[in-house]
């Protein structure tokens, strides 16, 4: 539990959280894999993994390659599909006073606006995190974030169909991400999340092939991290929506960085690998950071290396 005499909520484009630190989609499953470790209570928001319309299998193995800062991965969205989210996973979280932000993710525009008509009355749902930038997929992923009408389009479809917050997951891997930026905000978007990871990929020197299944991954841990920050702090100067900044955030130093920087939230993804319970760590390290500098109001720390 945080200390009382420091305000550690937030508000990210209409998701009131009661601290700034939520999960990375992909790195925390539907919340009852880390219930043992972490009390969800505590956490600002979780963050699920990513649904889609039916059920997928993802990709196929080897899914998973260690790097020297980070690992690569290309899970390919492996989910139960949205009618089993509902039915049999939101229950759970319903369980805790911790609002839910939902990954969504489509081969179309038609998915996704399917997807938010399906979510949005679901109970226990609080804001849909649309996923245009997912490099390891075969059809939509990445494409919808790379270019810059067609990630407006997607966002337009979503809020026609959902009165929730809209948070749109951005790809780092485009050309100008301050252009997609501005190009989401003005298609109702309520909320940034940036970035998702790198596209990268290993290749096996014994076998002379690419080492993953699907040859290329997303590449996530500190080793993208100064990218996500630069990104962050492009953004948060030019487009004036909250911002779910994320990308290698380890501990609660970098957390800060990324606040500083401009990011309203953050999301702890590949840490939850090495150490269950970093989101609670990295809470505290906040928290401790505010207390040691006099700083008594979280949001007096967003954006502060620029304002």
């Amino acid at each position: 539990m945080t200390d009382p005499a420091v305000n550690m909520a937030v508000n990210l484009g209409g998701l009131q959280m009661k601290n700034p630190v939520t999960t990375a989609s992909g790195t925390f499953g539907f919340g009852p894999e880390y219930a043992p470790y972490v009390d969800l209570n505590n956490l600002g928001a979780i963050t699920v993994k990513g649904t889609t319309l039916e059920p997928r299998q993802g990709n196929p193995t080897p899914r998973i390659a260690e790097t020297p800062a980070g690992i690569l991965n290309c899970i390919g969205l492996q989910n139960p599909g949205v009618d089993h989210f509902i039915k049999e996973n939101l229950p759970f979280l319903r369980k805790y006073d911790t609002p839910v932000i939902v990954n969504i993710a489509g081969n179309s525009v038609d998915d996704y606006a399917e997807l938010a008509r399906r979510l949005s009355p679901a109970q226990g749902v609080s804001a849909l995190e649309v996923n245009i930038s997912c490099p390891n997929v075969k059809q939509g992923g990445m494409a919808f974030g790379a270019n810059g009408f067609m990630a407006a389009e997607v966002i337009r479809a979503v809020r026609d169909n959902t009165t929730l917050p809209v948070i749109a997951k951005l790809s780092p891997n485009v050309t100008d991400i301050v252009e997609i930026a501005g190009r989401v905000a003005e298609a109702g978007a309520d909320a940034l999340a940036l970035i998702n990871t790198l596209l990268g990929m290993k290749i096996d020197i014994n076998t002379r092939k690419p080492f993953l299944g699907n040859v290329m991954g997303g590449l996530s841990g500190p080793a993208i991290r100064p990218v996500a920050v630069r990104m962050v702090w492009q953004v948060a100067r030019a487009v004036s929506l909250p911002i779910l900044g994320m990308g290698g955030i380890m501990n609660a130093e970098d957390a800060i960085e990324f606040i500083l920087a401009g990011a309203t939230a953050v999301s702890v993804g590949t840490a939850n690998f090495v150490n269950p319970l970093a989101t609670m760590d990295i809470l505290a390290g906040i928290e401790q950071y505010m207390k040691d500098n006099g700083i008594w109001d979280i949001n007096d720390l967003v954006g502060a290396a620029w304002k």
